[in-house]
């Protein structure tokens, strides 16, 4: 299965809704990075990652100067080679941030042509534990009106979902108690509800909003310190008394080992696309399993189902606020509120190049 052609094409998906979180402010488009992959025998291989906006062209580069050039030629039977290689040829200047994205689409498309040649969903491929996967609906709504906040609810009540996440973080605390205590109002006692604070706390405010928000029953609050800190997540667990997931802003195994060891995190987090693909993200969930901790995800619910539903370990896959429905053409499908990994050779993404055509960049 050796690599013979890479193409790489970077668009800008403007959003219908602009998004809101705690630190990137308003979200009005996110970036897309499309890779493929054709091996000698045919077979294409489609990989991806994103930005909230920025960045991108970066990425872009890296794959096409910096990458391609080692790509091409190489074994997409043999994913770890191939990730080692990437790993080495930028290591001085990468280690993280744009070489990690670009990493993870070349890698999500190398495994898609495995799984494609071998006729395998990658699931299956990966360890096939089980197909139908929890999900959450993942609201990026900080700056939503509270009736918007509750008419989202509404809609996900609606769509079947039987847990969302929604944000906190605003400049003052007692407006994110009061949003929280309307959704759980909205919602009911039997629901699991999850928030976000997409860092924006320091160590004693995220103990103070812990505990104020403690008597919520919160599934857990994601990101509510910098990534950076690991001895302040543990103190915020300890103190705030409440679950915390994170990793999204994590870009190697090293980072999770390193928190997951100080008992930093209770449901791990790591995104396919942030984190440098399929290969390092299967490693962190083995990583996650050995200290009887939960996966989540972060974004990219389309690969994501496929890695959830190969492990043992597995928690919720989040449904993100940003998705690709209108551009792919098999969207991802729900059972009862959960989701389906589909059955389909690879990862089960493709792309309709014609509704991306006026995107490109």
């Amino acid at each position: 299965m050796k690599i013979t052609e890479i193409h790489a094409d970077l668009y800008h998906l403007p959003l219908s809704t602009p998004l809101s979180d705690a630190t990137h402010g308003q979200i009005d488009r996110f970036e897309l990075i499309i890779v493929r992959l054709r091996s000698d025998e045919g077979i294409e291989g489609i990989g991806y990652t994103y930005t909230p906006g920025t960045g991108g062209s970066a990425i872009h580069s890296m794959i096409v100067d910096d990458l391609a050039p080692i790509v091409v030629g190489a074994d997409a039977g043999r994913p770890e080679e191939l990730w080692n290689a990437m790993w080495w040829r930028v290591h001085f200047t990468g280690r993280g941030g744009v070489a990690a994205f670009a990493f993870a689409a070349i890698d999500i498309a190398a495994w898609d042509i495995q799984g494609k040649t071998l006729g395998q969903p990658l699931w299956r491929l990966l360890g096939g534990n089980d197909p139908i996967v929890e999900a959450y609906a993942g609201g990026i709504d900080l700056n939503f009106r509270l009736d918007d906040l509750l008419t989202q609810t509404s809609g996900f009540l609606d769509a079947g979902f039987k847990a969302i996440k929604m944000k906190v973080g605003r400049d003052n605390l007692r407006e994110d108690i009061e949003r929280v205590a309307a959704v759980r109002e909205h919602v009911g006692k039997n629901f699991r509800i999850m928030v976000d604070a997409n860092m924006r706390w320091s160590v004693d405010q995220a103990i103070r909003a812990a505990r104020a928000l403690y008597e919520y029953d919160l599934y857990w609050v994601e990101e509510p310190i910098i990534p950076e800190d690991i001895n302040g997540h543990v103190q915020v667990i300890k103190e705030g008394r409440l679950p915390i997931a994170t990793g999204e802003n994590f870009h190697s195994i090293y980072e999770f080992k390193h928190i997951i060891a100080a008992g930093g995190v209770s449901f791990p987090e790591p995104d396919v696309a942030t984190i440098g693909g399929i290969t390092p993200w299967m490693k962190i969930a083995a990583l996650a399993e050995s200290y009887n901790l939960p996966i989540t995800s972060h974004g990219v619910h389309d690969i994501h189902v496929q890695l959830l539903a190969a492990i043992p370990n597995a928690s919720y896959l989040e449904v993100h606020g940003f998705d690709l429905n209108e551009f792919i053409k098999s969207p991802l499908e729900f059972v009862g509120g959960n989701a389906l990994a589909p059955d389909n050779p690879g990862h089960g993404v493709e792309f309709d190049r014609k509704s991306l055509e006026s995107y490109l960049v």
